[in-house]
């Protein structure tokens, strides 16, 4: 059988092109801000993880220009030889700071480091204990360890807890967890996920990639959010959202990150991330501790969007993060929705399975710090429009 049959064979993209349903790689012609030019029209953005608004700040560009300048457009190398770079050095030492944590290590992407975490410290007669709705990353971070996963249906402590018992005394344990969740935009049960950790000696590893900026003390994140700071072993983050950059970094103890560091493959033996990226990471954090007021304000235009819906009568999913999925049910209502919305002039993201459970498509909505009132208010308008059609 020819490799490529199933290639071949594989026709949704175009059935839904046939449809004019389609609704990916739309191309932007503009920086990632509040408004953007989509092939040629104004948009509204509300599909973008920019959640502090950082990517168009003139220091954090200007930083990203000069790292250029000084330190050329690559490190030709990883890490562990030719490409650490002294801008690598200090962002990691002040993420520790910012985090409460004595170890950081920075990886070239998000997805990479969750690769680079769970493959270095699960092992042979190791577990995993995931949530059902982990990130894509986690789950194949999973498959690359030599450990065993189990899963929990989402934020279900009392199978997460006989998962736990099931293992018993078998090996060691990490329970993995998204800390705000990418699609849902929920939080984490933190404070059960701890005390279960500590109850059947587990390790807890937060992935804080929609958490950072987003909520906790100044944007710390889940375990600030709940005062967990020392009970989550492992945090991970990414620098392709609050921060305005590419990248990804663990923080936890030193001695566990200095392991990290000489055992994971994924680290050892990618090139190390460019200097323009860690210098623009490296400004957004600063910004992020001298002005905490922004993650207040995303949190209160979150607020105003969600009752918006709700006075609309437009069905959401519930949370506190500036995450709204929006529900359309089945598939090629969501497509139809999000081409509405977007050929009225307001982009988001449609989410079909395996993203969702089947019958539970979403439009995920997603908020800047830096939006306006007004655009928010134009937003609505045009979902009212397209949802109760007037």
């Amino acid at each position: 059988m020819d490799l490529f049959q199933k290639c071949y064979d594989y026709t949704v993209p175009d059935d839904y092109k046939a449809k004019g349903l389609y609704h990916y790689f739309h191309a932007l012609e503009s920086r990632q801000d509040t408004e953007v030019i989509m092939e040629g029209k104004r948009r509204i953005m509300l599909g973008s993880n920019n959640y502090l608004g950082l990517t168009v700040h003139p220091e954090v560009i200007e930083a990203g220009v000069k790292a250029y300048e000084q330190y050329g457009s690559g490190c030709s190398g990883s890490r562990f030889l030719n490409g650490t770079l002294k801008l690598h050095l200090e962002l990691e030492r002040e993420l520790a700071e910012f985090l409460h944590k004595d170890g950081i290590v920075t990886f070239s992407t998000g997805f990479q480091t969750n690769l680079g975490i769970i493959s270095a410290l699960v092992g042979h007669g190791d577990y995993m204990i995931c949530d059902a709705e982990n990130h894509a990353s986690i789950y194949d971070g999973c498959k690359l360890s030599y450990g065993r996963m189990l899963t929990y249906k989402h934020a279900d402590m009392e199978m997460l807890e006989a998962q736990l018992s099931k293992i018993g005394d078998k090996g060691g344990k990490l329970i993995i967890t998204d800390g705000v969740f990418s699609m849902g935009g929920d939080i984490a049960k933190l404070p059960e996920i701890c005390a279960l950790a500590e109850k059947y000696d587990a390790r807890v590893m937060v992935d804080d990639s929609h958490a950072l900026g987003v909520i906790g003390e100044g944007g710390r994140g889940t375990a600030s959010y709940f005062g967990l700071e020392d009970k989550v072993d492992i945090i991970m983050g990414t620098f392709s959202k609050s921060l305005a950059s590419l990248g990804g970094f663990m923080a936890a103890s030193e001695r566990v990150v200095n392991f990290v560091m000489h055992n994971s493959r994924p680290y050892i033996f990618s090139a190390s991330m460019p200097p323009a990226n860690c210098a623009a990471a490296l400004t957004a954090l600063r910004i992020i501790k001298r002005e905490p007021e922004r993650v207040k304000r995303l949190s209160d235009l979150s607020a105003y969007a969600r009752a918006g819906f709700k006075k609309l009568g437009i069905h959401i999913i519930e949370a506190e993060t500036p995450i709204i999925p929006v529900y359309t049910y089945e598939i090629e209502n969501t497509f139809q929705k999000a081409l509405e919305l977007y050929d009225a002039g307001v982009y988001v993201n449609p989410v079909i399975p395996p993203a969702t459970q089947p019958g539970n498509c979403l439009l995920r909505t997603s908020y800047m710090a830096t939006l306006t009132y007004e655009l928010i208010d134009e937003a609505l308008d045009i979902f009212d429009k397209v949802f109760n059609k007037k």
